[in-house]
């Protein structure tokens, strides 16, 4: 069937390029984004880039299960495989199975594609690959589909871990909204005027939208469309965030006067937000480990004409950066999974590893351990992620509050304020937002308020 991730150009060019993107990220590991930003893969894709992203991104969602189904039929492991051949076989399937086209064009677009990018010993081998799934579908499938997890193109350590934490009703729902095309979201800025301005400058460039229920800020358009070209984004009238994500700004409720940190902050677009909504605040530090990420931070708040001091740095160790002034609030979006933003980032389900859960989770801990400590009393620590895995949320959240005394999660008052906003999904502290409830992408917030001395109660 035709989808949204339906190519918008046919050729060997097209197909060449995502089949070495995609032999990158299942074959070497790479992210979505670096295997598109390859130099052999951007030659063959200048014609048609949206065109290639659309394969790749298509391929990637669904190939789990297409690869279950076709593992039968090869004579060494698929790890074994080469990766460039292992892209030209996971785009032919998908050209079967997704793409639209008809099954000869499905099948001799990628054969071309081999030739053309040098693996011509191969398009034999793909062929015969491709032409006996067409004959052996069904029961293929079948084979592929008795894993629940594999016949929602999910990896079975993902889907049992969600399945513990959610119940099986829930991660089915979950897993299922994890496969669709994400929306756009935009967020309307100040140079805007307000949300409904922004509305009516798209509507009237033939991009209609319609506004969140319960972030103040958020238009979703009817139809997605690349950023650049909408002139409200190049004029800076608005920006590109998820719903879940603009949550962030209501939740550290920052006050007129309040000293931010913003830490694990790249690409800078809560730091946007924040001065957006904020703008009497009296600093806000970014803090960014990778250089080249912070540099995006800079370039974001330029476009918007707003500035914040940026460090490049290593927020648990805030010894080395710290000058020793509290912060009245603190952002903390941890490193995790992802697992919460699947369906904009599809090779997640390749990359990650049920190992990384605990890693990352050790690494939220030790975030947690060090920034506290700059939290001036009666201020606000927020905790965020875009993670759907108690192991890196409400697990993290309920092990800091056992050993800090002073600490007071406040989640549950701050969203009851916040009119509109989905109920909390599942028990714990914190609040958890699934994939696909409200249009929105997975996110964790947890509100961690610290006491002063001698207060036992809420004041932040």
């Amino acid at each position: 069937m035709t989808g949204p991730d339906t190519p918008a150009a046919d050729g060997a060019p097209v197909r060449g390029a995502a089949a070495l993107a995609i032999g990158l990220v299942v074959g070497d590991g790479r992210t979505i984004d670096a295997a598109l930003a390859d130099e052999r893969v951007r030659r063959l894709a200048t014609a048609s880039p949206g065109a290639v992203q659309a394969l790749v991104y298509g391929s990637l969602r669904f190939g789990l299960r297409l690869k279950a189904a076709v593992e039968p039929l090869l004579a060494r492991p698929w790890d074994q495989q080469a990766p460039e051949l292992r892209g030209l076989v996971l785009l032919g399937l998908y050209q079967l199975e997704h793409a639209g086209l008809p099954p000869h064009a499905a099948v001799s677009t990628v054969v071309d594609a081999a030739r053309l990018i040098g693996a011509a010993k191969a398009a034999g081998f793909v062929n015969a690959i491709l032409r006996r799934f067409q004959r052996e579908r069904v029961t293929l499938l079948a084979c592929a589909d008795q894993s629940r997890a594999l016949a929602l193109a999910h990896p079975p350590w993902l889907a049992a871990a969600l399945a513990a934490d959610w119940g099986e009703a829930e991660t089915l729902k979950l897993l299922a909204a994890n496969n669709e095309a994400p929306p756009l979201w935009l967020r309307a800025n100040r140079r805007a005027g307000s949300r409904e301005a922004l509305a009516a400058q798209l509507a009237a460039a033939g991009h209609p939208s319609r506004p969140s229920a319960f972030a103040a800020d958020a238009l979703r358009l009817d139809t997605p469309v690349d950023v650049r070209r909408l002139a409200a984004f190049n004029d800076g009238l608005c920006s590109v965030q998820d719903v879940a994500a603009q949550l962030a700004v209501a939740f550290l409720g920052a006050r007129p006067g309040d000293r931010v940190l913003d830490a694990c902050a790249a690409p800078g677009g809560k730091t946007g937000h924040l001065l957006e909504a904020c703008p009497e605040l009296s600093a806000v530090v970014a803090v960014e480990s990778d250089a080249a990420r912070a540099g995006r931070i800079t370039d974001n708040l330029a476009r918007l004409g707003l500035a914040a001091s940026v460090l490049v740095a290593d927020a648990s160790r805030p010894e080395d950066w710290w000058d020793g002034v509290a912060f009245t609030r603190i952002l903390l979006d941890v490193p995790c999974s992802g697992t919460g933003v699947i369906r904009r980032h599809p090779d997640i389900k390749w990359l990650r590893r049920e190992a990384d859960v605990r890693t990352l989770a050790g690494r939220q801990r030790r975030l947690l351990d060090a920034l506290w400590p700059l939290l001036a009393p009666g201020g606000r620590l927020l905790y965020v992620s875009c993670s759907v895995l108690r192991a890196e949320n409400s697990d993290v959240i309920r092990g800091f509050l056992q050993t800090r005394p002073e600490a007071e999660d406040a989640t549950e008052s701050v969203r009851l304020s916040l009119p509109g906003l989905p109920p909390a999904g599942g028990p714990g502290p914190g609040y958890a937002l699934l994939p696909g409830s409200a249009d929105a992408d997975g996110f964790f917030y947890a509100c961690l308020d610290k006491r002063a001395a001698g207060d036992s109660g809420r004041h932040a």
